[in-house]
């Protein structure tokens, strides 16, 4: 692995950051998550028509730049930073790649280059608090099934020579605002029962989205509730979409994590100069030797943490890496960055109108949603095979013997 950028991808993060630090300053983050669509959307189309980012990861065939996880990494690190509210990550890191992955040639020429454009917004719609587990974060998602009946969740019923769905999914990234979703549905009743994907455009027949208050403002979520909704599925009957899911989830945990560094990056510096400029006892408080040893040791936290994302964004295209190990030291640098951030800002840091709290929320908001550090790395344990038995098991000494 090389570890250095290349002039493209500077590129990219330098004329992004030029972008985000003009358009999206603390007002603008708040201004947006207000917005009833839960962002900007004069500044998505500005990052669409100006940068191509929604189709930074996409192949150019569709429309798409088709540069690598590693760019769209480096861009989520950029409106992390910021803590910019966009389709970003719900389009392009989730919706797009499973589209792109399961879908036929035809539904990927007819929905991929308006993805990669900017001009549509997708969402993927999971029944009940199971992203984590959909995506294979937390455990393996062999087991997983998008409900129906008196388990809720989504049902999918053949009707009319295609497919309507009922059922209901919440906590759907963008559910309220995209222009398309991707719903995770159970069919086959209960002797086959399995999983599948289905397109739902909005303004469906039957289809209500209802925006959530959420813990983090600048992620919207809505509750999407489906009654006998048509739906076009998502490739073939044949597809074995888990699979695609837990491959999704391993880049988007990557995406995820330099999302996570970079807002942690930021927040420690706004620290570090609010501690520069506060005077006590006639002198800086970052003059002060505790200070400095808190401040160091969020330093040290976050550059490890920015060299485990980028490993993961470049790992995340050459098989299954290590997006949830990734994901997990991110999360928690931010936390740690965000909660030193809060306290050394001393009674402002508890405040309303100070922005610290957002970047403590976006963390606790993101262990909610895409599963605790500690889950994280049970999964990545699991999937290495350490300390079970067989294949890849990992191996350790207790008491001289070899287990």
């Amino acid at each position: 692995m090389d570890a250095r950028l290349t002039a493209e991808q500077e590129q990219i993060r330098r004329t992004l950051r030029e972008v985000l630090d003009s358009r999206c300053g603390p007002a603008g983050v708040r201004a947006a998550a207000d917005h009833p669509a839960g962002h900007d959307p004069r500044l998505w189309s500005a990052l669409a028509d100006g940068l191509g980012l929604p189709g930074l990861a996409l192949p150019e065939v569709y429309g798409g730049v088709g540069c690598s996880v590693t760019e769209l990494a480096l861009a989520c690190e950029e409106t992390g930073r910021a803590l910019a509210p966009s389709p970003l990550l719900a389009t392009c890191a989730l919706a797009a790649p499973l589209i792109l992955a399961l879908g036929t040639e035809a539904q990927r020429a007819r929905l991929l280059p308006p993805l990669a454009a900017g001009t549509l917004t997708a969402a993927l719609a999971v029944a009940g608090p199971a992203l984590a587990t959909a995506l294979g974060l937390t455990g393996r998602n062999s087991g997983y099934s998008a409900g129906g009946g008196r388990a809720g969740g989504v049902q999918a019923r053949r009707a009319d020579g295609g497919w309507r769905l009922y059922g209901q999914a919440g906590q759907v990234l963008d559910g309220h605002s995209a222009g398309l979703l991707l719903v995770a549905a159970h069919t086959g009743g209960y002797a086959r029962s399995r999983t599948l994907l289905f397109l739902v455009p909005a303004g469906s027949a039957g289809l209500t989205r209802t925006r959530q208050t959420a813990l983090d403002a600048t992620r919207p979520q809505g509750r999407v509730q489906l009654r006998d909704v048509p739906a076009e599925l998502l490739g073939s009957e044949e597809t074995d979409v888990l699979p695609a899911l837990a491959a999704t989830g391993d880049t988007l945990a990557a995406v995820l994590a330099a999302e996570a560094v970079g807002a942690a990056g930021r927040v420690l510096e706004r620290t570090v100069e609010h501690v520069l400029r506060r005077t006590q006892f006639g002198r800086p408080i970052g003059s002060f030797q505790a200070v400095k040893h808190r401040l160091a040791d969020v330093y040290v936290a976050v550059q490890a943490a920015r060299s485990t994302a980028y490993h993961a964004a470049w790992a995340a295209g050459r098989g299954p890496g290590a997006g949830g190990l990734a994901l997990a030291q991110c999360l928690e640098a931010l936390r740690h960055a965000a909660a030193e951030a809060v306290q050394l800002h001393g009674g402002i840091g508890f405040t309303w109108e100070h922005d610290a709290h957002l970047y403590f929320k976006r963390a606790a908001a993101d262990e909610l949603l895409f599963g605790p550090p500690h889950r994280l790395r049970d999964r990545a344990a699991e999937r290495e095979g350490l300390f079970t038995r067989g294949e890849g098991a990992g191996a350790y000494t207790d008491g001289g013997v070899t287990v």
